[in-house]
């Protein structure tokens, strides 16, 4: 392709497609400044590595957390804010099970304050040396609990409230939502506290250092294990929509509830196993992040589901690879966005840019590719 006629597609993209074209030009400017940053020093190469890492492992989780917030969209028909608060619960259940294994009501504290999860100061989890390396029966259990834990707390939840008004508006369904979101938040805040707490002893996580050209980049065991479950779930999630009997019937009924049902899916047990695969994953998510960031209060999930909800229309709200795909742009854009802007502002980028997308293409990355 010569230049003259790159000049004539640039000139008729202009013409055509003027906002597509300044987003172009944006990027493009974006990048060669990015270039020149690390060219000239002043973002090192290893400063903008830890950035990636970092983006790297709010993308997972976001992705992860939102498939079921996706599927919960997709299949039931509303949009579900009290996705956030079951993160919070699977992560407190998760934790609480740590606690007490890692406590081994030994001395370090009595059961009361570790089935708190330490609430007001009473322990913490370093002087449990809570962590992948040091208690991985605690771990491995507390990541399966919160799964566990999570699903039972949405069945009971759509048993009790969602099942009677399913076949009310969406509109109701989604307000609804807000009070159970409520309603949980300020019940984990009634049992476990309001305050902060460190829950991990992120002295003693292994690590490895990734030579870079102006330094290294430094890799826990806890970033590799948030990466390692995430990695895998989204397999194991990919495999049962393609492979399964329940899957099929899922995407049949995201597609079409009424011809489902027709055709005899028991849609009633799609239901009922959408809430156990997005509240377990929910659930096991929270965990992970919780881990990895090694702070647990009772907003976590509340102040998470934003970026949640904004990965999961930006990938396309009903699309389970659209959530993944979402999550790693919007957990990205959040930490490499520093290199131009205070990182102050590194939210408010990520959802420019959900809206940016959205401009050029109104029904997210995988538009039109509902659950699967």
């Amino acid at each position: 392709m010569g230049v003259s006629d790159r000049y004539d597609r640039g000139r008729r993209l202009f013409l055509e497609d003027p906002v597509r074209a300044v987003l172009v030009v944006i990027a493009v400017v974006l990048v060669l400044d990015l270039v020149r940053q690390l060219a000239v020093g002043q973002t090192q190469i290893s400063e903008f590595g830890v950035m990636l890492k970092d983006g790297l492992m709010r993308g997972l989780f976001f992705g992860l957390a939102g498939i079921g917030l996706s599927m919960t969209y997709s299949i039931l028909n509303f949009a579900n804010f009290s996705h956030g608060d079951f993160i919070t619960s699977g992560s407190f259940a998760g934790m609480v099970v740590t606690y007490v294994i890692a406590g081994g009501f030994g001395a370090e504290a009595d059961i009361g304050s570790l089935a708190l999860v330490g609430a007001d100061g009473s322990v913490y989890g370093a002087q449990l040396g809570i962590g992948v390396a040091t208690t991985p029966l605690a771990v491995v259990a507390g990541a399966v609990v919160a799964g566990v834990a999570t699903v039972l707390l949405a069945l009971f939840i759509d048993r009790l409230v969602y099942r009677p008004i399913r076949d009310r508006s969406g509109i109701a369904l989604l307000i609804t939502s807000i009070g159970v979101a409520f309603a949980l938040r300020y019940l984990i805040q009634f049992v476990f506290g309001p305050s902060r707490r460190g829950v991990t002893d992120s002295g003693a996580v292994p690590s490895i250092g990734i030579p870079a050209v102006d330094g290294v980049v430094s890799v826990n065991l806890h970033e590799v294990s948030l990466l390692v479950v995430s990695v895998l779930l989204m397999l194991g999630l990919h495999l049962l929509l393609q492979r399964t009997r329940l899957g099929k019937a899922m995407r049949a009924m995201a597609d079409n509830e009424d011809l489902a049902r027709i055709t005899g899916i028991p849609t009633e047990r799609v239901v009922r196993f959408t809430w156990i695969i997005g509240a377990s994953l929910a659930g096991v998510a929270g965990y992970m992040f919780v881990l990895w960031n090694g702070t647990l209060h009772w907003f976590q999930g509340w102040i998470l589901l934003l970026p949640i909800f904004a990965a999961v229309i930006l990938g396309g709200i009903g699309s389970v690879y659209g959530a993944i795909v979402g999550g790693l742009v919007i957990g990205l854009t959040m930490s490499v966005s520093i290199v131009w802007i205070p990182s102050g502002l590194a939210r408010a980028a990520a959802f420019l840019l959900m809206i940016v997308v959205l401009l050029v293409r109104p029904e997210g990355i995988f538009a039109g590719r509902s659950t699967a």
